[in-house]
């Protein structure tokens, strides 16, 4: 249920910032941007899902099956860097008229604070706190990041360097999982790009994250070591 957030209906909302199952961490991917790939690419695999508009949008993957996330640990997230789409929950933007951002707030999320728990949205005289300034740059980061993506991914379809996979998971008896329904970046395709093509990608400053989205899935195997050791 999101709510345009402000400081008399949440004068005193306060979010829960641990990380687990319990505050709504279980999931397998989030959305991620071009800027974000350098950061990822040491951690998580970068695939592409199709976005149901006839494009993909880039995501990161934290488990091979939905509802399941391999970085979630007793101690918290077994990872250096989350994603911005992971950081700013329970936040989103909304557009008003004029093009305006504001800032909304999941109040159905896990993390919303039970009384004095978790940190404050509001100060006691109704200004914002540290907290929410911070949230709300990390929520113009990925707006901002998220629009810049977009024109990566067409790019990346205009040359035809995105293709389906599927990722064949052998279990410890000898059965097999599959995950399917998310692509890749070619290499070949890549490799056989013509000069033109490969100078209008780096004038479009793209040959960086392209690079670290095909280094990124050596991260599967580390993956599916978690995924196998979850299921001994």
């Amino acid at each position: 249920m999101l709510e345009l957030l402000n400081n008399i209906q949440h004068k005193d909302l306060r979010i829960v910032t641990r990380r687990g199952a319990q505050w709504g961490d279980d999931f397998m991917s989030a959305p991620v941007t071009l800027d974000e790939f350098r950061k990822l690419q040491a951690h998580y695999p970068i695939v592409f899902q199709p976005d149901g508009k006839g494009s993909f949008l880039p995501v990161v993957l934290f488990g091979l099956q939905e509802g399941q996330n391999l970085f979630l640990t007793d101690e918290g997230w077994d990872a250096d860097y989350l994603p911005l789409s992971v950081q700013r929950m329970p936040f989103s933007i909304g557009v008003a008229e004029g093009d305006e951002l504001r800032m909304l707030v999941d109040m159905s999320s896990r993390r919303i604070g039970r009384g004095a728990e978790g940190e404050a949205v509001f100060l006691p005289h109704g200004g914002t706190t540290d907290f929410t300034e911070n949230a709300n740059a990390v929520l113009r980061t990925l707006h901002e990041g998220l629009q810049a993506t977009a024109e990566f991914v067409e790019t990346l379809v205009a040359q035809d360097l995105l293709e389906p996979f599927t990722l064949d998971v052998e279990r410890p008896d000898g059965s097999h999982g599959q995950l399917l329904g998310f692509s890749i970046i070619n290499e070949d395709r890549l490799a056989a790009l013509d000069a033109g093509a490969v100078a209008l990608l780096h004038q479009a400053d793209y040959l960086m994250p392209i690079y670290m989205a095909l280094a990124s899935l050596s991260n599967f195997r580390a993956l599916i070591k978690r995924h196998l050791a979850r299921e001994a």
